[in-house]
């Protein structure tokens, strides 16, 4: 009988340190944007991007990335920056860039444009005041952006 009973005390405390002890925790794939900066962008960012341009009815754009400099009167062409560049061939012939300045999603980033044979516009600041930098909203900035140009619809 006493050998029952520490037995069922040695299961007890063993199943006491089972429930304490902590569980280990499962290993979480590395999040999309923790990817490295040509992988994320190349395989990720510039699909993502064509993808959601087709589904808003804009086909035809001809996407690339790549290092470059910039297409802006008064740049130096000898600074060259990581850019996703969009084209749209035809009438209006329509470009757009997205300027990365390091190699780092989450740092300075830039967009300009340029419709038909005239000079591109200026510089500007390209999701600046964001802390969370995702996938799905850098393709969704750049919708609201080339929709605020009235490029993929009409007023």
């Amino acid at each position: 009988m006493a050998d029952e009973k520490t037995t069922q005390s040695a299961n007890t405390a063993d199943s006491a340190k089972a429930k304490a002890a902590p569980k280990a925790k499962k290993e979480k794939p590395p999040k999309l944007e923790d990817k490295p900066f040509n992988e994320f962008m190349e395989q990720h960012f510039v699909p993502g991007l064509d993808k959601a341009l087709k589904d808003g009815g804009w086909d035809g754009v001809e996407l690339m990335f790549d290092k470059s400099p910039l297409a802006v009167k008064g740049a130096e062409s000898d600074d060259v920056y990581w850019q996703v560049q969009g084209h749209k061939p035809g009438l209006t012939d329509r470009q757009f860039n997205i300027v990365f300045t390091k190699e780092d999603i989450k740092g300075p980033k830039f967009f300009y444009y340029g419709q038909g044979k005239g000079p591109s516009s200026g510089v500007e600041q390209f999701m600046g005041d964001e802390r969370r930098i995702t996938l799905d909203l850098m393709v969704l900035y750049t919708l609201q952006r080339l929709n605020g140009q009235k490029w993929l619809t009409r007023n």
